[in-house]
């Protein structure tokens, strides 16, 4: 069997009850990008971004996964050939389903990193901007996420497996942020089936040649029952 990627976002962990990047009146959009999800505005105000990660972090704890995410776990189980998991979201919903080996090209919620020296280890609920790296002793601890300005992680990796693919499939993502956006276009080239499974039609929809519209507990169900013998 072909080896299957996969690329997830916010839309998948949408109905576990995680507000995405663009909901109205979620925590999102009660800050400013620049202020919360950036290297810069960490170093103007350290403790209002450690305050929202921490509100990110508590609510991703309390989320459970739902059934696109237990479906792709599933599929990873099941499937005679390679599945992996790249996901852009922070939250641990893939692994808590049963998922293995996820590639989390934005870093997680419950990791937290010495700006330092570079040591990661699990975050505890609550991290303030004076808390002591576990490695060096210095108060340069931040959470272990991927900010606006960063570059995303196991971009060499991901590279690989996405020319290497048979299927890519996109999963709740608007297509709007790069380098994920481009994922698309670069297994196509390689010659890989892709596939979007969307609550909306995404900014790149039509890089896509087969697309699926819907609730993602809903359509991610199916679409995986479709790549597995009944």
């Amino acid at each position: 069997m072909g080896k299957i990627v996969i690329l997830t976002g916010a839309g998948i962990s949408a109905e576990s009850g995680l507000g995405t990047f663009r909901d109205e009146g979620g925590l999102w959009s009660q800050h400013r990008i620049e202020d919360v999800a950036t290297p810069e505005g960490f170093a103007r105000n350290p403790t209002l971004v450690q305050n929202f990660y921490n509100t990110r972090r508590t609510q991703a704890a309390r989320a459970r996964p739902n059934g696109a995410h237990r479906a792709l776990a599933r599929l990873q189980r099941d499937y005679a050939g390679q599945v992996l998991i790249v996901t852009q979201n922070v939250d641990s919903l893939h692994e808590a389903a049963g998922a293995e080996d996820v590639l989390h090209m934005h870093g997680q919620l419950d990791r937290a990193l010495c700006s330092g020296c570079g040591h990661r280890w699990a975050a505890p609920e609550n991290m303030t901007p004076d808390d002591p790296c576990p490695a060096c002793a210095a108060p340069l601890t931040r959470p272990d996420v991927v900010w606006f300005g960063e570059m995303p992680y196991h971009m060499s990796e991901i590279w690989d497996h996405l020319r290497d693919a048979d299927i890519f499939a996109a999963i709740g993502t608007s297509g709007q942020v790069y380098p994920a956006a481009a994922f698309v276009q670069d297994a196509a080239r390689a010659g890989a089936h892709t596939v979007e499974l969307n609550l909306d039609p995404s900014s790149v929809v039509s890089d896509f040649a087969e697309t699926h519209f819907g609730k993602a507990t809903q359509i991610v169900p199916i679409w995986v029952d479709s790549l597995l013998p009944q």
